[in-house]
């Protein structure tokens, strides 16, 4: 087998949706996959904050659990000596933090409005963001922070390669509107994981030590 032979890997990557259409307006794709992902869970109890000693509550979920993932992302000029890139990584770098800025236009907006006595300003609501990581897993996210360390420059200063953390928190139909197109993809995500752990072999109360009546007869 010879190198073109080997399939290329799927990459992971971003993707901003239009909120108008509806359709992908920006597609980034990281330039290597992470090492690792970091993923958290934590379940929407329904009785976690009750201090009323409601024991009906006890086994009650409010909501999809909450989900954060955090990853490391690694941007690397000196990875593609054959396009050229006079700005070094500026690019890729501004692409990323504009996911977390409202846009200069936007606050200018905002800025007449204020000014004309506008009484009540609605806040800049940025784009749906979906992060893909695989086909299986397509999410609707929020980026809540990113950490960016510069690693090495040109002549001109202009980093040219760089470690990116990206924190994302997992946005589910307890966050959005039945109208926005991230409900059905979270929904659809939610499903996807039903299906995976279908074939998911079961276990024997025997290779726990136990048996039905252990269990209290169940």
């Amino acid at each position: 087998m010879n190198y073109t032979d080997i399939p290329k890997p799927i990459r992971s990557g971003l993707v901003i949706i239009d909120p108008q259409r509806g359709t992908p307006k920006e597609i980034i794709v990281l330039q290597f996959n992470p090492d690792s992902l970091e993923r958290s869970i934590a379940p929407q109890a329904a009785g976690a904050d009750n201090q009323s000693g409601d024991r009906t509550e006890a086994l009650r979920l409010k909501g999809p659990a909450v989900e954060t993932w955090k990853l490391t992302a690694e941007i690397d000029a000196t990875d593609q000596l054959d396009v050229a890139a006079p700005n070094g990584i500026h690019p890729q770098l501004a692409v990323l933090e504009m996911l977390v800025s409202p846009s200069s236009a936007s606050l200018r907006q905002l800025e007449a409005l204020a000014a004309a006595g506008t009484l009540e300003i609605t806040p800049v609501e940025a784009p749906l963001t979906l992060f893909t990581w695989g086909n299986k897993r397509v999410v609707p996210v929020r980026l809540t922070e990113f950490s960016i360390t510069e690693e090495a420059f040109d002549v001109d200063l202009n980093p040219i390669r760089a470690q990116v953390v990206i924190s994302l928190r997992v946005l589910t139909v307890s966050d959005l509107p039945v109208t926005n197109r991230g409900y059905e993809l979270y929904l659809a995500y939610l499903a996807q994981k039903e299906r995976l752990a279908g074939p998911a072999a079961t276990g024997r109360l025997s290779a726990l030590g136990l048996s039905g009546s252990g269990l209290g007869g169940v």
